[in-house]
């Protein structure tokens, strides 16, 4: 059998690796955060090599042109005139190799920090006696100095100089920058000694116990093979990374995008800040963005590869996956990006008419992917009154069915294909005919976590549910200016006092919209009490405050009589009345009432 090898994992001279690393062979993917170990840092990686003490296996990507295409750059401290294509990229080590590059070859002092994150430039030193006591920790034998390499106290007094190579050997102090090139070092510490014996067998001691254990270092690398794919890139970074921050997919298509000499990250700003004047789209993420355009873009191949006369079968699925957004082209992000934003804030106009006004409130940010995508390809069809009302269903299928709490990408990817088709006088898709509410979740929906919490909250304004107070329907406008929230109708301090229990009291049957100056007014009275007021105060008759209470779709004269139990009966049948006329289907009225059926799926935080 053929063993299928996608790596190779050599050992190789250190001086070897970071001789690659100087002229510019060995490079950084530009998704590579910056460099950032510190002083302390530093010195305990000098330490370990000088005892011969692993420091950890590098991960290098071989030159991958043919699959992988990435904006790089050169390893910080590295300057050249004429910069080569690079042989290797550093996947895993950067901080490892930065560091001993800085240190041991770059002739300049390496950029560091100190203990308190301060940016600082030090030169690293061994000293000879130290470093060959075995009674002293190895690491005390390291110094760092600073550029001037002069050390002053905290009145600026010197208090030891080692500003020339006479006052190195003097010190016995080895300049860990000649640690590959001793030779002219060892010439004039011995000729400042005047050739002491003694000095002479130290050094030769240095040399074969310090020296030769970083020239004849090993580094163990694994070396990726030129045709691994962006996304296994993706994922061995994020396995391997001692770094340990993840790489999101936007970081790493930008550094695809940036070989073509563009900029995904200064793109993205700009859609950004659009996108953060709008209420709903203040929270949209760039994963969130280049899902739908992952969207768009296989779905034009596709519709052009059937033109051609591929099979259905063959041809490319439509997907918002992490590998199809790795395989996005700079071309389709530039012939979709524009229409996509305008895509997505039609999406807002939509979400704003289903009566959901700001990104707290929404029930499901991951909808909005297909949604924008959808709504990209209908342009101004979508305004038509049939089309608008089928996509109203669909979304609100999903919502109160509570689809898009996981496996996004896939549901994505068929929503968007499938209601496409349903507009086009198809068959309907698989979230509409999959989504079912069972009236005992009304029971267990506690709190603005759940999809379809929210999306209850939304229904009761868009029916027409009023300001107990002001009496005025609850918009955009009024929704900000009066501060509309979710609050109890029978009152938590009232419904303790019953002995009711709090699973009763806090779920959605007992919650409607108010705003804060009228849930101040109610306090924690009984409501025959509360109402009494609210209509004194706001010079209400009792035949308006009964039109009112019905816009909540609550029984006046039962919630007078501080009914309890008969009000929830009828809500949550008019609850129900209500999920049925959105999703444009029957509920299951026999469905279990058993609060054990239920958890609360709360919406993900997808990271791709």
């Amino acid at each position: 059998m053929n063993i299928i090898k996608t790596f190779t994992s050599p050992d190789l001279p250190l001086g070897d690796v970071l001789n690659k690393v100087l002229e510019g062979k060995t490079q950084i993917p530009e998704f590579q955060r910056g460099w950032v170990w510190d002083d302390d840092r530093i010195k305990s990686l000098l330490a370990s090599i000088s005892l011969s003490y692993p420091i950890g296996a590098l991960m290098m990507l071989k030159d991958g042109q043919t699959k992988v295409r990435f904006k790089t750059r050169l390893v910080e401290g590295v300057e050249l005139a004429t910069i080569p294509h690079p042989e290797l990229l550093i996947l895993d080590g950067q901080q490892r190799l930065t560091s001993l590059f800085q240190a041991l070859i770059s002739g300049k002092p390496a950029d560091t920090r100190d203990i308190r994150g301060k940016s600082i430039k030090r030169w690293y030193y061994i000293d000879i006696e130290k470093a060959l006591n075995p009674a002293i920790d190895r690491e005390d034998a390291i110094i760092s100095l600073p550029e001037e390499k002069i050390l002053r106290n905290f009145r600026g007094e010197v208090i030891a100089d080692y500003s020339t190579p006479e006052k190195e050997y003097d010190a016995q102090l080895f300049p860990f920058r000649n640690i590959f090139s001793s030779s002219n070092w060892r010439a004039g510490f011995n000729k400042f000694h005047q050739y002491d014996g003694e000095k002479v067998a130290l050094f030769d001691r240095f040399e074969q116990e310090i020296i030769k254990r970083f020239e004849q270092y090993q580094v163990p690398v694994i070396q990726l093979e030129a045709e691994t794919p962006k996304e296994a890139v993706c994922q061995v970074f994020e396995k391997v990374n001692t770094g340990g921050v993840a790489l999101t997919v936007f970081e790493l298509l930008t550094a695809t995008f940036a070989a073509d000499d563009y900029s995904l990250r200064d793109d993205w700003l700009i859609r950004e800040k659009r996108f953060r004047s709008n209420k709903i789209l203040s929270k949209l993420g760039n994963t969130d963005f280049l899902q739908a355009l992952t969207l768009l873009a296989t779905w034009a191949r596709r519709e052009q590869q059937l033109k051609n006369g591929v099979s259905p079968d063959e041809a490319t699925a439509i997907s918002c996956k992490r590998k199809d957004i790795l395989n996005l082209t700079l071309e389709e992000y530039l012939k979709w990006a524009d229409s996509l934003t305008t895509g997505f804030e039609r999406s807002a106009k939509f979400i704003h008419m289903q009566k959901i006004f700001s990104h707290r409130d929404l029930p499901y940010t991951t909808q909005l992917t297909p949604l924008a995508a959808i709504l990209t390809i209908l342009k101004d069809k979508a305004d038509n009154d049939g089309i608008r009302s089928l996509l109203a269903q669909w979304y609100w299928c999903g919502v109160l069915g509570e689809l898009y709490g996981s496996a996004i990408e896939t549901r994505s990817a068929k929503d968007f294909s499938e209601v496409l088709i349903w507009i086009n006088k198809g068959t309907a898709p698989t979230t509409v005919i999959e989504a079912a509410f069972n009236p005992a979740r009304l029971q267990t929906l506690r709190s603005r976590n759940s999809a379809a919490y929210k999306g209850i909250q939304a229904l009761l304004i868009r029916t027409g549910a009023r300001d107990f107070r002001t009496g005025i329907s609850i918009d955009d406008q009024s929704y900000f200016d009066e501060a509309i929230d979710i609050h109890h109708i029978f009152p938590q301090d009232w419904c303790i006092k019953q002995n009711i229990p709090a699973s009763r009291y806090n779920c959605i049957i007992n919650k409607t919209p108010i705003s804060a100056k009228t849930n101040r007014i109610i306090g924690g009275n009984a409501p025959d009490i509360y109402l009494t007021k609210i209509e004194k105060s706001a010079e209400i008759d009792s035949n308006r405050m009964d039109a009112i209470i019905r816009s909540h779709v609550i029984e006046p004269a039962l919630l007078r009589n501080d009914d309890v139990e008969k009000v929830w009966q009828e809500r949550e049948k008019a609850l129900l009345s209500i999920i049925e006329d959105a999703m444009g289907k029957s509920v299951l009225r026999s469905w279990s009432n058993s609060e054990d059926t239920f958890s609360e799926p709360e919406e993900p935080d997808d990271e791709i």
